[in-house]
């Protein structure tokens, strides 16, 4: 589970053209995920081109991206590696997850209403191969850049962010804080209105910039402390404390000075024990494993060709999405694009 924290966070939101100019790295399974969770027909399943191919993360790829750069912003997609030991049981336990929903929602096709088959099809949402090998195939053909970490994309994004090379990471997680990116962005990939799951109610998700320095200027902390709240109300690579949220794990966080004072509060308090060693997790949030980006490349990715051909192609030809369509769009961001380096051009030999 990734952690939560909504409640403690300090963030505005935004609109997309306040980050006009700047590069951003997204997490890139975070936003494929999204896509292939929210793109899907009534009944929870997913698009697919007339070869049965999942196509739902093409298509909030290729818009969402499309009216990103036309908002003068150039996205870097962020591709997950290797993930770590300590992910293991989180990977095992969502994997189980996914198991069970995909047979909730096989149940709820012949006896449920269209909300639970929904329901069900979105929580069994899962990334293969091909969805990650067709993902990077379309963003080179947009002339997008992206990176592939060694291990996990949030600490490659933030470590990005840190070094100065993009102005934040764009995720879901808040394990970008944890991470040490200096700015993130929710909401990114996709925003609008949306339903609440069970209920007839529905809220407008728009896009929020949250603060590291203000988050822990707010909160009275530091950026280790911080990690301390993470590990105790629990992260991908470690179980929360049971019966500790929020308020109590920031109270903790704030009355030590060690780790070793936070595990003997959860001792005593809670006579509990964590179920490894969280130093590995500190040190995993502090020195992960990740990859040099040098200034040339964020640079090149600024300045990437669309092979509009080889795009059309690819969208409409091999996976049935609309010529027309598919075609307006990409003069369009032919347009934008070419603006986008005539701009920077003249600024060059001003």
């Amino acid at each position: 589970m990734a952690v939560d924290f909504s409640k403690l966070v300090s963030k505005r939101k935004i609109q997309l053209g306040e980050l006009n100019g700047k590069v951003v790295a997204i997490d890139a399974y975070n936003a494929i995920y999204q896509f292939l969770s929210i793109i899907r027909q009534p009944d929870g399943t997913p698009l697919t081109d007339l070869h049965g191919n999942t196509t739902s993360h093409l298509s909030g790829l290729f818009y969402r991206t499309a009216e990103l750069i036309e908002y003068g912003i150039t996205p870097i997609y962020v591709f997950d590696g290797i993930p770590s030991m300590l992910k293991q049981k989180t990977i095992e336990a969502r994997m189980q997850r996914r198991k069970e929903a995909y047979a909730a929602w096989q149940e709820a096709k012949v006896s449920g209403t269209s909300e639970e088959q929904r329901m069900h099809a979105q929580a069994s949402t899962r990334i293969d191969r091909n969805i990650v090998e067709s993902s990077k195939r379309l963003l080179s053909l947009m002339g997008v850049a992206s990176v592939n970490a060694p291990s996990e994309g949030e600490a490659q994004a933030s470590y990005m962010c840190k070094k100065g090379l993009v102005y934040a990471a764009a995720s879901q997680d808040y394990d970008t804080m944890l991470f040490g990116s200096p700015m993130v962005v929710r909401n990114m990939s996709f925003s609008g209105r949306r339903k609440l799951p069970k209920k007839n109610i529905y809220i407008t998700v728009e896009p929020e910039l949250v603060s590291l320095e203000d988050t822990l200027g707010s909160l009275g902390l530091s950026h280790e402390q911080l990690v301390w709240v993470g590990i105790l109300l629990g992260t991908d690579f470690n179980e929360g404390v049971k019966g500790v949220g929020p308020k109590t794990a920031l109270k903790i966080a704030k009355s030590c000075m060690s780790l070793d004072e936070v595990k003997a509060q959860v001792k005593e308090k809670f006579n509990a024990e964590f179920e490894l060693d969280v130093r590995e997790v500190v040190d995993l949030f502090e020195k992960p494993e990740v990859v040099e980006v040098s200034p040339g490349f964020i640079q090149d990715s600024r300045q990437q060709q669309i092979d509009k051909q080889g795009a059309l192609k690819f969208m409409c030809e091999e996976h049935g999405f609309s010529n027309e369509r598919i075609g307006k769009s990409l003069d369009k961001l032919v347009e934008t694009k070419t603006k986008s380096h005539q701009s920077s051009m003249d600024k060059w030999f001003e």
